[in-house]
């Protein structure tokens, strides 16, 4: 970061150094020398300001483009009057070449979010180019297909990663010169990052600023406290908008954004609440009213604004804990890994159990604090033994209501110091519902409402059961939210149980006979509907094994699914399995995974 003086400067007429622009660009990597100086000397440039339309769906195909800096937004045709942002495009990526090459009309409007500098290779020089070279013409082929099939997979989480940040004060005492400065420090251990303020920026050119984003990975502007020009002019540049406010402040919108301009409605929005010492319970809720639907963080020391600047990055590390009954106490052994290999988790999510010992850690628990809470909730007691009459389940769940109560208290989801989710099934819907805000304990006592053990909980007139009955390994939620790096512990893939008990077609009096024996492996209605509860998610377990840059699965055959007398072997088990898994992650990837260190992550989650 340099504070002192300009960086370096560079002629207006330098960006369009053609020849080393086109070698930057991905599209056109492993062409050779003379087909790239033949694609330079064709290229266009031009600007585009923020907002602008660069094309419409259904115009002709009439080039390819390609952004130098900025970043454009896809839309798919309007309904309703409002259209839908359908994908980005930011610097070195390309826009406009599939219609180019079917020769049929655009199928989306294409929008600069911000202002942008662009490249274009018209229609008929790339026609000319790619049959006179057809190595070019295959390069642009192979991106198709790999769009297509990367499409047809639902890789999610691969989302564009900004490079401009604005940091838009809430309040004049928000200190967003310090909170940009500090962010500037920890983006830097990333990539190369510059800090611009008003009065180092404000009378500058389009070129400077250009200079400025094409020298760093990544560049932080500080907004005015008031709707300056130069405010107007850091939200045209930014890729992502960090609202920036004191949690304990009384709410009230942000000056900046009264008259936004119009590509402000269409970036990547992101709230930071500032907090003196710990977190308010209840002081979250009132600006995510205000703010609906954008990602929050909580910065109450350096710490969390380092995990502010990974995740940001999408250089950070999530871990998703899945479902299991007993043998998610493994999970517990797994984090108490985690601690002790010093990673550092940036997100955490889960389902069922692993929901509520993901909760555990998202609230920073002490591996003690997480061991005794469990334990004392579900070992110490069952919380399954108050049986009901089976109208709608087979135990009332009054029990377990009580004990999550117990645990959670009046804790909310959004008030979590690391950022937490939980799932659950919506059986209204028929879809997985993801929770991010709302009381703790209620949305986890949905998470292990397991159909027919447990009665659903209602909620605006829709029934939400256990999320295993849909998805017992949310990675996918995890990674939707680009958060880098994933961690998924599966602790319910092992085989649930066999039994010993006779066919169901065999004669009655030999079943009675088997019976008054005392034969042990015998399963019983809990262990049945627990079990049917899961199927539904079994058959994509592949799938989002897939998406786990780390799977954990501790062998816990031997524990069955309702042996809450398991607990210490269950966690020794995760430990164990975690611990080894760990040193051989950290051998084959070649970097420690520890606080100081993620930052050596360098691929593109682009």
């Amino acid at each position: 970061m340099s504070l002192d003086g300009d960086p370096l400067q560079v002629a207006s007429e330098d960006w369009r150094d053609a020849q080393w622009l086109v070698r930057t660009i991905p599209v056109f990597a492993g062409l050779d020398g003379e087909l790239l100086d033949s694609i330079a000397e064709a290229i266009e440039w031009f600007a585009l300001p923020g907002g602008q339309i660069l094309f419409e769906a259904d115009d002709p195909p009439d080039g390819l483009y390609f952004v130098v800096s900025g970043s454009l937004g896809a839309y798919a045709p309007a309904q309703n009057g409002h259209r839908r942002l359908v994908g980005r495009a930011m610097t070195g990526e390309t826009v406009g070449e599939m219609a180019l090459i079917s020769g049929k009309p655009r199928n989306a409007t294409v929008i600069a979010l911000r202002d942008s500098e662009l490249g274009r290779l018209p229609r008929a020089a790339f026609e000319t180019l790619m049959l006179s070279h057809p190595q070019g013409l295959l390069r642009i082929s192979q991106l198709m297909v790999q769009r297509l099939e990367s499409s047809q997979r639902q890789v999610r989480g691969r989302r564009a990663v900004p490079r401009t940040f604005a940091v838009v004060p809430n309040h004049v005492d928000a200190e967003a010169s310090t909170f940009a400065a500090q962010l500037t420090t920890y983006l830097e251990k990333i990539g190369a990052t510059e800090l611009v303020w008003a009065q180092r920026g404000a009378d500058r050119t389009s070129a400077w600023f250009h200079s400025i984003e094409r020298a760093n990975e990544f560049v932080v502007y500080v907004c005015d406290a008031t709707p300056t020009n130069w405010s107007k002019l850091c939200l045209r540049q930014a890729d992502a908008v960090l609202l920036l406010a004191k949690a304990e402040s009384t709410v009230k919108h942000w000056p900046q954004l009264v008259t936004p301009e119009p590509v402000v409605a269409s970036q990547r929005t992101e709230l930071i609440l500032q907090h003196q010492g710990a977190i308010t319970p209840g002081s979250t809720a009132a600006w995510l009213d205000a703010r609906p639907g954008i990602p929050h963080h909580h910065v109450r020391s350096s710490s969390d604004i380092a995990r502010v600047a990974r995740l940001l990055a999408g250089r950070a590390l999530g871990i998703v804990l899945s479902g299991g009954g007993a043998r998610g106490f493994a999970h517990i052994g797994v984090l108490r890994a985690v601690r002790e290999a010093g990673i550092t988790i940036d997100s955490i999510g889960g389902t069922s159990i692993g929901a509520i010992i993901a909760a555990g850690y998202a609230m920073q628990w002490s591996d003690e604090e997480l061991t005794a809470r469990v334990k004392r909730s579900f070992v110490d007691t069952n919380p399954l033994n108050d049986y009901t009459l089976p109208f709608v389940s087979l135990v009332s769940g009054r029990k377990v209501s009580r004990l999550l109560q117990r645990e959670f208290a009046a804790m909310a989801i959004e008030d979590a110091p690391i950022p937490f989710f939980c799932v659950s099934a919506n059986l209204t819907s028929g879809q997985l519902a993801v929770h991010r805000r709302g009381e703790l304990w209620r949305w986890l006592r949905a998470s292990v409402a397991i159909p027919g053990v447990l009665p659903p909980v209602v909620h605006g007139g829709e029934l939400f059961v256990d999320g295993a009955a849909i998805n017992n390994l949310p990675v996918e939620v995890m990674r939707e939210a680009g958060v880098g790096r994933i961690i998924g512990v599966d602790v319910g893939s092992d085989r649930a149980f066999t039994s010993e008990s006779p066919d169901s077609d065999a004669p009655q009096f030999w079943r009675l006979f088997e019976w008054f024996r005392g034969r042990k492996k015998r399963v019983n209605i809990l262990q049945i509907l627990w079990r049917a509860g899961m199927i539904n998610s079994a058959g994509n377990r592949a799938a989002r094994h897939g998406l786990s840059d780390l799977l954990l699965q501790p062998p816990l055959e031997q524990i069955d699914m309702l042996d809450w007398k398991g607990f210490e072997r269950a966690v020794d088990a995760g430990y164990r399995h975690a611990a080894e898994k760990f040193k051989e992650w950290d051998q084959a990837e070649g970097w420690k995974m520890k606080t100081g260190d993620i930052a050596r992550i360098r691929e593109n989650v682009t």
